[in-house]
């Protein structure tokens, strides 16, 4: 596809869409898959034979309702809406007769990944769809009106579109979307669209209503945990508790006759299922199960094991350099003075509030999924694997995520549910994961350590950086194909050395970031935030710990430093909270800044601690330049929400490792953060309009080291290792 615009005029180099040829089957090749089939929309009632549509992404009824389609998925941060607010502006229709659909992700391949990347991770559903669902909109709105002016006889440049109405100006003629949807149909979609300019938004760009919040504060909303369908069972899965261990027998005898059990199956190698007719009696039974595994070695590990490999690779003489400039060693050897400091971020859970579950049917030819997934297209790789079916015999169809945060990017669970079902041909099965399943068989937060050394010369300026990261790296365990010469690149979110995507903000005359690479056994997962969440822990408390030995306000010290970008999002924050002014008696502010996901992000947190040593976060000023904004509202919404999860994190999140296993079980042994304990929350919006960044996750790295350097304010106590909960902050102690 070639692409000319600023936000003008688009040229399209690809195959036109037309509902005629939705079901012209043939091959298709994407992603080494070959395709040949059809496949149902939405609830799976109405096939793509009867589905009339505009394009791939707007479908029109008679009574002018109007189906966007939405590839990527929402898990409660807003993507249907934002994407479907962007498809309605170019489209130029009714926003109260909106709705949304899924498509498929075997559909998507037969039709040439038509919707694209399906993959919903890394804050990515906006910023890299915007411009073909944009143009998917504008495409439609040619169409119609094209349509319109053929029947009036009419020439198209003589009429325009607003609000699902088609005006022909010259002689007042007016006709609804619905009433030429089917003529629209027909025609070829215009090589060439105009794209509007921000400027001119009416729907996208402001705050409007959610469309999914009425199902789910009505309890309408289905998620994966709550799908059923005639005729189902239901399983539920034990893996080996050590991550790496395998099973080495098991007694199915001693469950078959417990009441509602209809199969006992091993999977993998590592893990035991217990299909019944319901979840309790799953669950029951599989309690009842006696299993023994093989752990190895991997029994030894601990904690503490861990924590010494970490310590080990700090000292390392071999390690990947992510970021250099100068000679950070020389210049820190020749410094007035010296500072260091070792910092370390433990592992930590997603959490999500549903469990991992997914329906899967299998028959001899045919393999279909029911889930929430935050990557449909590896969800479906997943299940044409597991079936040994081929792709083009296999769809997944998406479900409402009850949470995601990265987790749902991963299609174990997914797999899981395909091997059970073809253990039980023709029957639906849902597997779904116990809390304790899925907080011991996690895709953790991966677990680093850190250690900065800081040269300042006599008038108080940085003139050499080092940072050695050790640690896990999350590509290592789980792509390792992405990796550069060994190297993982995500290790160093916003340390990077340059890039649109999370660039380190500082000019520092000298400066060394590496990462001496340490993977213990329990696997690491992308986690919301990912890598940015433990360097910006980092990064901004030690340059408060740089500014003190300087003698300087953090603020000041930063901004002698920061790029014009970096430094506009954090002077913004600190001048919505009043950074520098007077706060009340005992509270004291911290700060903390970082570009993540194409975002420039910071935070000013207000906290304060009792005689006691009791913390209370009083409040949160967040500045964000996410380049466009497409509901502010839900930017809003999004970056309090960051905030819940960081702060959690922060305070609480911490998975520890005994005999080898995970000891967390449950909510009771990993705790998070209570309403009583959620700050207020500001939100600064300062977008540039020149690019496109995220939203959901930038804002969840300033969390920690912004409270943390409040912290350090308010106590005189710098905390250096993760979660808060371990740390004593009652003065004097």
């Amino acid at each position: 596809m070639t692409i000319q615009t600023s936000l003008g005029r688009t040229s399209l180099g690809r195959t036109p869409l037309r509902r005629r040829g939705f079901l012209v089957s043939g091959a298709a090749v994407a992603g080494g898959f070959s395709l040949g089939f059809s496949v149902p929309f939405g609830d799976g009632a109405a096939h793509a034979a009867e589905v009339k549509e505009i394009n791939a992404w707007v479908v029109i009824q008679p009574d002018d309702k109007v189906v966007i389609r939405i590839a990527r998925s929402e898990m409660g941060q807003g993507t249907l809406t934002g994407l479907a607010q962007l498809v309605a502006e170019e489209l130029e229709c009714d926003w109260k007769k909106v709705t949304t659909e899924y498509p498929t992700p075997g559909e998507n391949l037969r039709r040439g990944r038509v919707w694209k990347n399906f993959s919903t991770g890394g804050s990515r559903g906006i910023r890299e769809s915007n411009q073909y669902v944009r143009e998917g909109g504008a495409m439609a709105r040619e169409m119609l009106i094209a349509a319109a002016a053929a029947e009036w006889k009419v020439s198209a440049a003589e009429c325009s579109a607003a609000s699902s109405v088609i005006t022909h100006k010259p002689s007042g003629k007016t006709v609804t979307y619905g009433a030429v949807a089917a003529a629209a149909a027909q025609l070829e979609p215009p090589k060439e669209v105009k794209l509007k300019d921000p400027k001119d938004w009416k729907i996208a760009g402001k705050p409007v209503k959610r469309l999914d919040t009425l199902d789910k504060v009505t309890g309408k909303q289905v998620y994966g945990i709550d799908f059923t369908m005639p005729g189902m069972l239901v399983a539920t899965v034990r893996a080996c508790p050590v991550i790496g261990g395998t099973l080495k027998s098991f007694d199915a005898a001693k469950v078959e006759k417990m009441p509602g059990v209809k199969k006992v199956v091993a999977i993998d190698g590592n893990a035991v299922v217990v299909v019944a007719d319901t979840y309790w009696n799953a669950r029951t039974a599989l309690a009842a199960l006696p299993t023994d595994w093989d752990i190895g070695k991997l029994g030894e590990v601990s904690s503490d094991t861990i924590a010494a490999l970490l310590k080990e690779g700090l000292d390392a003489p071999e390690a990947f350099v992510g970021n250099k400039v100068g000679d950070a060693r020389a210049a820190i050897a020749g410094a007035a003075k010296k500072v260091e400091a070792t910092y370390s971020f433990p592992y930590q859970h997603h959490a999500t509030m549903e469990p991992m579950n997914a329906t899967a049917r299998v028959s001899a030819d045919k393999c279909e999924v029911w889930c929430g997934t935050q990557n449909g297209e590896a969800a479906l790789a997943a299940a044409s694997e597991a079936s040994g079916l081929p792709v083009a015999k296999c769809d997944v169809f998406k479900l409402m995520l009850g949470g995601g945060f990265g987790r749902r990017g991963r299609s174990d669970y997914v797999r899981q549910a395909v091997l059970v079902a073809k253990e039980m041909l023709g029957t639906p099965v849902k597997l779904i994961w116990s809390r304790e399943e899925d907080m011991t068989h996690c895709q953790y937060h991966p677990i680093t350590m850190a250690r900065l050394t800081g040269g300042l010369d006599a008038e108080g300026n940085l003139v050499g950086l080092q940072v050695r990261i050790s640690g896990q790296s999350i590509l290592a365990a789980l792509l390792p194909q992405n990796l550069r010469n060994g190297m993982d690149p995500a290790t160093f979110q916003g340390l990077a050395a340059g890039g649109v995507e999370a660039a380190y903000g500082y000019d520092v005359p000298n400066l060394l970031i590496d990462h001496a690479m340490r993977n213990p056994h329990i696997t690491p997962g992308f986690w919301r935030g990912v890598n940015t969440n433990q360097n910006a822990v980092y990064m901004e408390s030690f340059m408060d710990e740089l500014a003190a030995a300087a003698g300087q306000d953090p603020l000041a010290f930063r901004l002698k430093l920061l790029k014009p970008k970096w430094a506009a999002v954090l002077k913004a924050a600190a001048d919505k909270a009043g950074y520098g002014k007077p706060l009340p008696d005992g509270h004291f502010h911290g700060l903390a800044q970082i570009m993540g996901y194409g975002s420039y992000v910071a935070g000013v947190a207000e906290v304060s601690v009792s005689p006691d040593g009791q913390l209370k976060i009083h409040k949160i000023t967040a500045a964000t330049n996410c380049g466009h904004v497409v509901n502010p509202a839900q930017i809003e919404r999004q970056v309090a929400g960051s905030f819940a999860y960081g702060l959690s994190a922060a305070l609480y999140g911490e998975i520890t490792v005994k005999d080898g296993a995970v000891e967390q079980t449950n909510f009771d042994s990993y705790n998070l953060l209570r309403m009583d304990e959620m700050p207020k929350v500001e939100t600064v919006l300062v977008p540039t309009g020149d690019f496109w960044g995220g939203v959901g996750e930038p804002t969840i790295a300033v969390a920690a080291p912004a409270v943390l350097n409040a912290v350090a304010r308010a106590t005189g106590k710098r905390v250096r290792d993760l979660p808060m909960m371990h740390h004593e902050l009652k003065k004097g102690v």
